[in-house]
């Protein structure tokens, strides 16, 4: 069965966000509230898997939260999605974010 599975989804890949024209701000409309939230209480980081278009990334390493606001389409599911209500999402700025008609 063909179509696009979410394991095979990676950002060093040709993604179905090539064909979404995104204008991104310099500034972010995306941010954590309490970066300690994500290091010492949120065990799962369930962000970096319910979006749909992986803006959010764990750094383990740096025992750090990433986001890269570029690849937000704007569905709104990471404030819903998080359990600890600790991501503060706005929409851009007029004229920034994702263009649906083209």
């Amino acid at each position: 069965m063909g179509g696009f599975l979410i394991s095979n989804f990676s950002k060093d890949q040709k993604t179905p966000l090539d064909s979404i024209p995104i204008k991104a701000d310099d500034t972010s409309h995306i941010q954590i509230k309490n970066r300690e939230v994500c290091l010492e209480e949120c065990e799962n980081k369930p962000c970096t898997y319910y979006c749909p278009t992986r803006v959010f990334s764990w750094r383990g390493e740096e025992n750090r939260i990433e986001i890269d606001y570029t690849r937000c389409v704007e569905c709104l599911a990471c404030p819903h999605g998080c359990p600890h209500n600790n991501i503060a999402w706005s929409f851009p700025q007029g004229g920034y974010g994702v263009n649906y008609q083209n």
